[in-house]
């Protein structure tokens, strides 16, 4: 015995032997080309925000995951200005007790606690959280370069406009 579909388009889709033959329309798939993707200004205040939690936060706009033609391999991310990094707080002890380790050249390792490393270089703090977010591949390095982190409450891009980013994130009192 043959096959009920033999014969047929390729576009029919029978759904059994007894049913009728019911025609299937395809809906293309949506990838965005780079030049298609309009790029936007957002702007987040740090002062007491939880670290790991504004750093998802600025990853998902930067990555583009918060638009519904995101598309894995093109940069449809926005650009993030933060400010207030020197005022960005961490829950429990973690600003004693978490530490930065660098290999300087010479047989030993540097440590610098978060703490001394957020007075020594605010915005290192959130650059370093957001970017271990980040995908590990070459577009990473183009979302990273869209990320603006400033110490203080002034910012030298007000001529772009940035429109305050929508967060539900929870802030430390």
């Amino acid at each position: 015995m043959t096959s009920p579909t033999v014969g047929r388009s390729p576009r029919l889709h029978t759904q059994s032997v007894f049913c009728r033959t019911v025609p299937v329309t395809a809906q293309p798939t949506y990838m965005a080309k780079p030049g298609q993707v309009e790029k936007s200004w957002h702007l987040v205040d740090a002062s007491d925000e939880v670290l790991g939690r504004l750093a998802s936060d600025i990853a998902v706009v930067l990555m583009g995951k918060h638009r519904p033609q995101y598309t894995p391999h093109v940069d449809c991310g926005d650009f993030v200005i933060v400010t207030n990094a020197d005022k960005v707080a961490m829950t429990g002890r973690k600003m004693d007790v978490r530490h930065y380790t660098w290999y300087t050249g010479y047989p030993r390792l540097r440590l610098e606690s978060y703490g001394d490393r957020q007075q020594r270089k605010p915005e290192d703090l959130i650059y370093h959280a957001v970017r271990r977010m980040l995908p590990k591949n070459k577009l990473a390095r183009q979302m990273i370069k869209k990320l603006k982190i400033y110490a203080g409450p002034d910012h030298p891009h007000s001529a772009q406009n940035p429109q305050p980013l929508a967060r539900t994130g929870k802030k430390v009192s």
